[in-house]
């Protein structure tokens, strides 16, 4: 393609975006394709030369659609929403044209600047106190990596970068039964491993048990092991998970330990002052995570990690060969040195644009349907005699299971087997999880644009499916 035919194919491609945007609803929300199919439209060698984009535009309307899950879709409620709010795409273009890697300050002084003010505004907006700052790392998963390498750190009194691991005491990090396996992971890319995250157990709210925790922390003292980190859940993927943050931070500054909030789906609805009791005591902890992607619309990837002591995280992080040294300017931050990754993209341009595009009264406006419309839901699902919620919302999330029959052996292949047939329908996604030893099926809300006509769909599609499954 010549430089000269951009502009005829950019607005050709905004033009599909508007398109599909607008008709995305009629589609099935989940992919209905079978491994292999689409990979076997495209060959198996690359072109040797040139083709032109009028064939490679009708290849993408052709194979790439019908293949793709739709997460913009307004029915999508499987996992957490990956959000993408028209204001915020309009963004990523103007980002993508510019194509800067924004690692230090020099080199996209306008990215560095604008991320400071814009992760201070989302501090702002879910009321943290002016204690943290902040940068955007592209997932959740990155940030809480971040963490873990920065309780190891310290810890260690900061020899396991240098000196590595094999001679120094052997660190623990602890977290709930109930957190998110990306702190597992976490675990393996430090070089820590699975065995030393000690999971504590959950009370009957589901919450890390706090004595259980304090127990756990002495008794490693006592043989001979290094507590680093406590990892707190508020809003856990399975089916909300929340721990008491308030109780765990204190407990953790008695021990001289770091803790992590990871607050990724459930951090962004903290922008109404309402469910912030959901992470009191959230201002105690060293640092926190939450995804303006999930729920606010600001489109992957855009994780806000937020720290107390950003000396700590750049201690850990940061390694300046020369040719990334700046001379002559005092007071400047490369954000390089506050993640793993060196190269950046300008994340903080579409956190601008969805701000100011929307408001937080829009955004809180958004949120709070959510809630109360799966809130909604949840209490229609609950007067049917043959549904059972197996947890009561938290925020937008709650699962049930679909109980016809009292024999308990056959209910999980039953409510998988209503999974599959509600996506295999097309109109709404969902997903299931294990809760308690038994299978359920998780509920949440929270697309950008649905509406409350979607929940309709919603409870129609839950409750036909399966009465139509029992009449087969």
């Amino acid at each position: 393609m010549e430089k000269s035919e951009y502009g005829r194919w950019s607005h050709a491609a905004s033009d599909w975006s508007a398109q599909y945007l607008d008709n995305v609803e009629a589609l099935p929300v989940r992919a209905q394709t079978t491994p292999g199919e689409i990979a076997n439209q495209i060959p198996e060698s690359p072109p040797e030369s040139s083709e032109s984009m009028d064939a490679i535009m009708d290849d993408f309307q052709r194979i790439v659609p019908p293949g793709m899950t739709h997460w913009q879709h307004p029915r999508f409620f499987a996992y957490f929403q990956s959000n993408a709010a028209p204001a915020a795409m309009i963004a990523e273009q103007l980002a993508g044209s510019m194509a800067a890697q924004c690692m230090l300050w020099q080199t996209s002084p306008a990215a560095t600047e604008i991320e400071v003010r814009m992760v201070d505004w989302l501090r702002q907006a879910v009321g943290l106190n002016d204690t943290f700052q902040g940068v955007l790392q592209d997932t959740a998963s990155s940030a809480t990596l971040c963490a873990i390498l920065t309780m190891r750190e310290k810890a260690l009194d900061w020899q396991g970068n240098q000196k590595g691991l094999s001679q120094l005491p052997t660190v623990r990090v602890y977290a709930s039964t109930r957190t998110h396996s990306s702190i597992d992971k976490a675990m393996w890319v430090a070089g820590l491993g699975q065995d030393n995250l000690v999971k504590i157990e959950t009370d009957s709210d589901y919450s890390m048990n706090l004595d259980a925790l304090a127990n756990a922390i002495q008794t490693d003292r006592q043989n001979g092991l290094l507590p680093a980190g406590v990892v707190a859940c508020v809003g856990g993927t399975s089916m909300g998970a929340t721990d008491n943050v308030r109780r765990v931070c204190e407990i953790a500054q008695a021990e001289g330990l770091y803790t992590h909030v990871d607050a990724a789906w459930a951090g962004s609805a903290m922008i109404c002052p309402e469910f912030r009791d959901l992470w009191d005591g959230a201002d105690l902890a060293d640092s926190i995570v939450l995804n303006p992607h999930k729920w606010l619309g600001a489109s992957m990837e855009c994780s806000a990690h937020f720290v107390k002591d950003p000396e700590t995280l750049v201690k850990t992080l940061a390694i300046q060969p020369e040719y990334l040294k700046t001379y002559g300017r005092d007071g400047i931050i490369n954000f390089s040195e506050w993640s793993v990754q060196l190269g950046r993209r300008f994340r903080a341009l579409k956190v601008w644009f969805l701000l100011r595009a929307y408001g937080l009264d829009g955004l809180r406006t958004m949120i709070r349907n959510h809630v109360s419309w799966s809130e909604a839901l949840c209490e229609r699902l609950a007067a049917e005699n043959d549904f059972q919620i197996t947890t009561q919302p938290i925020l937008s999330l709650f699962t049930f299971r679909y109980q016809p029959h009292q024999n308990l052996d056959e209910l999980d292949a039953l409510n998988k087997k209503l999974v599959d047939a509600i996506n295999d329908d097309g109109r709404i996604y969902l997903t299931q999880t294990m809760h308690d030893g038994m299978l359920v099926i998780r509920f949440v809300c929270g697309q950008f644009d649905m509406t409350r006509n979607d929940i309709d769909i919603a409870y129609d599609v839950i409750t036909g499916v399966a009465r139509s499954m029992d009449s087969a």
